[in-house]
C-alpha cells in the first residue's frame, strides 16, 4: 500500500513557475514507476509526465516538453514536477500516481493516486 500526498500547487501568472511535490508513504517507493496527470474542468484526466523506478528514464506529453521536468528522490520518497513557462492552458488539478508494474501514459495502469493539487495560471 502506498499513500501519496501532493503539494506545491497555487496561483501563478503566465510565464511563471511552480514545483509540485508528491510525498509517498511506505518503504517500497523505489519499486514504483511514478506519473503525473492533470484534469481540467470538464475534461478527462490526461497524462503529463512519467519517471521510471530509478529515475533514469522520463517521458512527457508533447504540450509540456521543454517546460516541465519530472524527477524523483528515492531517499526522500518523493517525486517532483518542475513546471516552467506556465500557460493558462496548464490550469488543472494535478495528480501524482504510482504503478508497481506498468510504465504507462494511461491512468488505468496506475495503482495508487494522490488527492490532487490545484494549479491555476492567470493570463
Amino acid at each position: 500500500q502506498v499513500q501519496l500526498v501532493e503539494s506545491g500547487g497555487g496561483l501563478v501568472q503566465a510565464g511563471g513557475s511552480l514545483r509540485l511535490s508528491c510525498a509517498a508513504s511506505g518503504r517500497t517507493f523505489s519499486s514504483y514507476n511514478m506519473g503525473w496527470f492533470r484534469q481540467a474542468p470538464g475534461k478527462e484526466r490526461e497524462f503529463v509526465a512519467r519517471v521510471n523506478r530509478d529515475g533514469g528514464n522520463a517521458d512527457y506529453t508533447s504540450s509540456v516538453k521543454g517546460r516541465f521536468t519530472i524527477s524523483r528522490d528515492n531517499a526522500k520518497n518523493t517525486v517532483y514536477l518542475q513546471m516552467n513557462s506556465l500557460k493558462p492552458e496548464d490550469t488543472a488539478v494535478y495528480y501524482c500516481a504510482a504503478a508497481l508494474f506498468g510504465y504507462s501514459v494511461y491512468a488505468a495502469s496506475y495503482d495508487y493516486w494522490g488527492q490532487g493539487t490545484q494549479v491555476t495560471v492567470s493570463s
